[in-house]
């Protein structure tokens, strides 16, 4: 009678030590997954950032380009024919 009880008992120890370990298994896979989310999340949000900047120098960079290449024709156009008017006043 003796031996049953002791196996009943240590049954149920190693049933809870059971369910002990697979809630302890939950909660870190739940962890785990609140910190990959949130990994997941700033990572984004950093190449997000990152991504916009460089978009955002790189069309900067070349809007400025263009449009000092179109003034630059205008200031060239200008003088030739601020010089051309210069000669047709002086001859």
């Amino acid at each position: 009678m003796k031996e049953n009880a002791v196996i009943t008992i240590i049954s149920i120890t190693i049933i809870v030590l059971n369910m002990m370990m697979i809630i302890v298994l939950d909660i870190k896979n739940a962890i785990m997954m609140a910190t990959m989310a949130e990994v997941t999340t700033v990572t984004m949000a950093e190449i997000m950032v990152a991504t916009m900047a460089e978009v955002t120098a790189v069309t900067m960079a070349e809007v400025t380009a263009v449009t000092m290449a179109e003034v630059t024709v205008v200031v060239k156009d200008v003088a030739a024919v601020g010089a051309g008017c210069f000669n047709l006043i002086n001859n």
